[in-house]
């Protein structure tokens, strides 16, 4: 089956789900259908127009959705750059800023983008014993509709969604 986005009652994006999910929450009443795709449903007695966006009924109240802490995240929030040297590789490592061995966390407040050099020449002390400089310091990101749904957003089968995901025409636009 095909994905259907899901809506909360106020537009903003909540997830992705299959268009079996979606036809059950219409035909409950718990949402209505903002957009058809193309190919519709077939049952044995009838053709259903099949959803492509549909939006809750009722408010859902969530916590705000975070970025995974993994490794291709912390290299996504950096652009791919050494934090000290500021070269644009493919070919990092992770740091920590305060090692762990100084009881330093693996937190995204603790973790940045390092080339292998800058890397082995901090070794175990902290930036300022090195007497090396970060050039931004390290925060958590947040999770935008891009960051939640791009996956979905560049394929052109799914190109009706993003009317709903304000971020993600800023990245495009």
């Amino acid at each position: 089956m095909s994905a259907v986005l899901v809506l909360n009652q106020n537009y903003e994006p909540l997830n992705v789900c299959n268009a079996r999910r979606a036809l059950v929450l219409v035909d409950g009443g718990k949402a209505e259908v903002l957009e058809h795709a193309e190919i519709p449903i077939r049952t044995p007695n009838r053709l259903f127009p099949r959803p492509s966006v549909i939006r809750l009924v009722y408010m859902i109240k969530r916590p705000r959705p975070r970025v995974r802490l993994t490794r291709r995240e912390i290299f996504i929030r950096d652009h791919h750059v050494c934090q000290y040297c500021g070269i644009r590789t493919r070919d990092l490592t992770l740091d920590h800023v305060v090692p762990r061995h100084r009881g330093g966390r693996h937190s995204w407040e603790n973790l940045v983008s390092a080339c292998r050099g800058c890397n082995h020449r901090k070794g175990g002390r902290t930036p300022d014993e090195a007497r090396m400089q970060l050039r931004r310091l390290p925060s958590e990101p947040h999770a935008t509709s891009y960051y939640l749904f791009h996956q979905y957003l560049e394929s052109e089968r799914f190109q009706g969604w993003t009317k709903f995901m304000p971020d993600w025409q800023i990245r495009v636009g």
